[in-house]
Order: structure tokens, then sequence, then C-alpha cells
């Protein structure tokens, strides 16, 4: 579509952001995001929040810090890996129809059905035809979802070369961290170049009215957060009305019978 500027070229980092105006304006977000997350739960809403990028990218800090405060029970958080044997032989998109949320909740995906024309693609897991047809295919997917009236939000979480090596060094030298760096991470990482394009394909042929993308620099963890929660929080406030859920009368006066308790604008 011609609107994404090139990944490697984007600015990757903004002014200094110190602890206290962070905590603040990132607790301001969470506040938000849960106020519209009990509107959709009053309402039967449906979200699907997909985030794709870079190993170490800083995916796993955006998603706490955007299920943090949030109602647990009607929030899932899906960690998309490989295909299991049971998955395996059937279309791609049939295991993210399995976990498409049900009303009034929230299902987030870390990586996402964009797989089949990222590292399938790269892999050889599929064939080129496969992976050519699979922008139509999920395209049809996230419309035939829109349709229905669940809100699509895709977030694409872009580290520099140079930030992603310090990570994942940093990453190899803390024990506790370890286990986030696997063989298959290097593999990736030395095929940057053929991943930027694969990028490209992807934003030209899946940025739609009804499932934009979204690109964040991240190699401000803290910019990349903010910047996250933010788009996240206006995107669920285009065309929804934050109203204050009224008393219902019998639970009123289930309280007055059991505590003696009235509302405070009532004598």
């Amino acid at each position: 579509m011609g609107k994404w500027p090139t990944l490697d070229k984007m600015t990757m980092i903004e002014g200094p952001l110190d602890d206290d105006e962070y905590e603040r304006r990132l607790k301001k977000l969470q506040n938000q995001l849960l106020d519209l997350q009990v509107e959709h739960l009053r309402a039967g809403g449906r979200v699907v929040i997909g985030i794709d990028g870079w190993d170490a990218a800083g995916k796993g800090g955006l998603i706490q810090r955007i299920v943090f405060g949030l109602e647990p029970r009607s929030t899932h958080v899906w960690r998309i890996g490989a295909p299991t044997p049971q998955e395996q032989g059937r279309h791609f998109l049939w295991r993210f129809w399995e976990r498409v949320p049900a009303p009034a909740n929230w299902s987030l995906f870390d990586r996402t059905w964009y797989g089949r024309v990222l590292v399938e693609r790269i892999e050889g897991f599929c064939t080129e035809a496969e992976w050519q047809r699979a922008y139509r295919e999920i395209n049809e997917f996230e419309r035939t979802l829109t349709d229905a009236g669940v809100h699509f939000i895709k977030l694409l979480v872009h580290v520099s070369e140079e930030e992603q090596k310090k990570r994942m060094l940093e990453r190899l030298e803390k024990p506790h961290k370890r286990y986030k760096v696997g063989l298959e991470d290097f593999r990736n990482i030395a095929k940057r170049k053929q991943y930027l394009e694969a990028y490209k394909d992807m934003l030209d042929k899946t940025d739609t009215d009804c499932a934009p993308w979204h690109v964040i620099a991240s190699d401000d963890k803290r910019h990349a957060r903010l910047a996250g929660l933010k788009i996240i929080v206006d995107e669920l406030s285009r065309g929804t009305k934050i109203t204050p859920q009224e008393l219902d009368p019998a639970v009123a006066a289930a309280a007055f019978k059991l505590w003696g308790w009235k509302p405070k604008n009532q004598t």
C-alpha cells in the first residue's frame, strides 16, 4: 500500500523517559484498558490482539503490560509455536479458528497466523503457492471475523539489528534468561534480509481497513510498551462510549436486606 517505511530505516529511539513519568503514563493506559474491557464484558464484545515481530523485540514484555490488571477469566494469551501433530495436515488457520474468543472475551496472540508468510515461507515449511495464497486467506479470515463484530488489533514490534544482538547476548550471559534462546533464533537472525522482505510483503498485502497494521519501534522498551498500549486503547475507544454501570435495584435491595446498605445518594 506504500505507506510503510523501510523497517531498518525507522527512527528507533525517542527522547528520555524517567521512572515516574513512565509509571504514570503506563498506569493511566492500563486503567483505560481495564475500563474498555469492562465495557466489552457488559456488551459481549470480542477482541483479538495479534503481536508479531523479531526475536528479542520485546513482545513478551509488551504482553505482560497489556494483561496487567485486566480481568483474568476473560483474557487469554496464546503463545504460538510450531503446529502440534494434531494441527499438522490441517489448514494453517484451523488452530487459530479454535482460539477465536467467545463473546465478552479477549485473545492475545504471541505470534500469529502470519507465520505462514514469515517463518514458513522463509524456512520452506510450505510451498510458494501456499504462502502466496495465504495473503488472501488471511484477509478473508480477518474480514469474516470483523464482519461478525470481532475487533482486530495487529502490532508488529520491530527492533534494530544491533539492539537485537545486544539483547540476545544479554540473555546468554544471564542464566535465568538462557531459556529464551535456542538454535532456531540464530537461524532466523542470520536471515534478517529475507525476513525484512517478508515483513514488507506482509504489511503491503494484509494492511486492510478492517484489520490494519501498527508498527512499533522497540529499541527503547519503555516507549514501545507505551506505544503498544496507546494503540490498543485508541483502537478500542473508537466508537465505544464508557458509561458507569447502573446499580441493579434487585442487587441494592439484597444488600440492604443483608447489611442495611443504601447508595450514598439515598437517605
